[in-house]
Formats: C-alpha cells, structure tokens, sequence
C-alpha cells in the first residue's frame, strides 16, 4: 500500500448550477445549489485514499461548521487527519463554482488555508518520513510548499507539485521537484515560458502534462510519450484534474507509463458523476473500468 502525505488546501465547494455563464454585471436565476467537499489538497488525498492508498493530511481549517463538516469527511474516508490545524480567527476556504454544461468557473476564497505554516509542516515531519510520496498544490503559501519540498529532499521521498493555480515558480522550489503535473497553461507559467511550445518545455523538465479529454503528456527519458484520453459521458469535470493527481501519486511506484495510465483512466470517471470528491472511483471501479477497455 502506497503511504502519501498530501499538503494543500481544504475547501467547502459552493455550487450552483445554471444553462449559461452571467456576464459582467449580469444576474441569473441559477438551477439548483449544493455544497460538496473540495480544495485541491483534500480532493487529492481522497482521489488517492479510494484508489487504495494511505493518506494523511496536512493542511489548515477554520474553527466553524465548515471546518468540521470537511475534517469529519475527510476521517470517514479513512484520511489521516492528525496534522490538519484548527486557525482559530479565520474561517475556512470555500470555492464558489458555477457550473454550466459541464464545464465549470470558479473562484476561490483561501481563508484558513493560508495560515498553513513552514512550522505546521516541520510538525507533520514524523509523516513525511513513513511516506512513500508527498504530494502538494498552490493553494496554499509558497513559503510552506517550499518546507515542504526541502523536507521531502531531507528524507528522501519524492516530491509531486501539482502547480495549480498556475504562476511562475523560483528555481529553489523547482530543483527540489521530482515530478510537476501541470496542465499545459501551468506548465509554462510553472516554468516562466508562457508563449512557448510546449511540446519544447514539456521535453526538457520531469512532468507529466494533462491536456483534459486528450489524456497526458509525459516526458520519458527525454521523449515524449501520450496517453490517450478515456471516452466517457461528461458530468462535471470540476474534479478530474484532482483525481489524476491522487492517482498518479498513488500508482507511481508502478512506473511512469502504467501510472499515468490509471491516472488518465481514474480522472475520466470522475467526470461522469457530479461534485469533486463524489466522483471520485474505488480501486474496484478503476480496475472494472480498465478491464472493459483491454
């Protein structure tokens, strides 16, 4: 069983539902409205805890109703919540998305996510050193995902950054990156070349690139290698993106190819069900699921 530390954000999804996006000053009467679960971080490590992993969970919550509806989530999966932190004066992250036909808009309030500190991940070290992989976004500050890449570097393990929102990164955190899972637009403003080809950037760094109903993109060797994305019926893409994270990070000690190909397979079927984290498949799904495309 793959042991993955996850450092990221925790949010509560906000969502309403309409058949078309509002304009600059526009109001709408939306379809319907929920709450799910969310937050990169914590959509990831649950990807990654049904595909069969261990996880635990670093991150930062509010002292509010939110906060505790997610950290209760997050133990019913199984998650390892021992290094999730209580901020007691700032709320906790929400995301308010709007989903139309499938695709989706989105906008993001940090709140108790950016108190997530270099210390609090000096706490979780004990974590990082039973871990087989760490995994890390950009929705938390730059200076804990930095900690937490030199402390993944002190103990050997590798480091996953899923470079998301997308902005340019210092070469101090890229160097200690063993593997960045970009999109192609984050790929290059990862790496400060927007404009760029990114079959060009994609070649020279250790990555693999989704490319959304395309599949992934992966630099093997120095080549590039595809893996063809899975046809499925589209439901709410929010959390795709997330659960090829998980995935891949949970199947990578299977190799490069074979885990970018669970993680390409994991993130097309949590597209045909709705809510980030409620379309997220079990290891049996994934598994029924690859054997009908053999």
């Amino acid at each position: 069983m793959t042991k993955v530390v996850v450092v990221g954000s925790i949010n509560m999804d906000l969502v309403v539902h309409t058949q078309q996006f509002p304009r600059m000053g526009e109001t709408l009467f939306g379809e319907q409205f929920a709450t799910h679960p969310g937050g990169k971080g914590a959509n990831q490590a649950v990807a990654a805890q049904r595909l069969g992993a261990s996880v635990s969970m670093v991150g930062c919550i509010g002292n509010d109703e939110f906060g505790q509806t997610l950290k209760a989530g997050l133990m019913a999966e199984g998650i390892d919540t021992r290094w999730l932190k209580t901020s007691p004066d700032t709320a906790t992250g929400v995301a308010l998305i709007t989903l139309c036909l499938g695709d989706n808009a989105i906008v993001v309030v940090p709140g108790a996510n950016m108190q997530l500190s270099p210390s609090d991940i000096s706490a979780a070290e004990p974590a990082f050193i039973d871990a087989d992989v760490i995994l890390a976004q950009l929705e938390i500050p730059l200076d804990t995902v930095l900690a937490a890449a030199k402390l993944a570097q002190k103990h050997g393990k590798p480091f996953f950054l899923n470079p998301a929102p997308a902005q340019a990164l210092p070469a101090e955190l890229l160097a200690l990156c063993t593997l960045l899972t970009p999109n192609e637009f984050e790929l290059l403003e990862a790496l400060g070349e927007s404009g760029a080809d990114w079959k060009t950037v994609l070649a020279k760094h250790a990555a693999v690139m989704t490319k959304g109903s395309d599949g992934a993109w992966f630099n093997q060797g120095g080549q590039l290698q595809h893996q063809a994305g899975f046809k499925v019926d589209l439901v709410d893409s929010t959390g795709a993106g997330d659960t090829f994270n998980g995935a891949l990070a949970t199947f990578w000690q299977l190799g490069i190819s074979e885990a970018t190909k669970r993680a390409s397979a994991a993130g097309a079927l949590s597209v045909t069900r709705a809510g980030a984290q409620g379309g997220m498949p079990t290891l049996a799904e994934l598994e029924q699921f690859l054997k009908k495309q053999s």
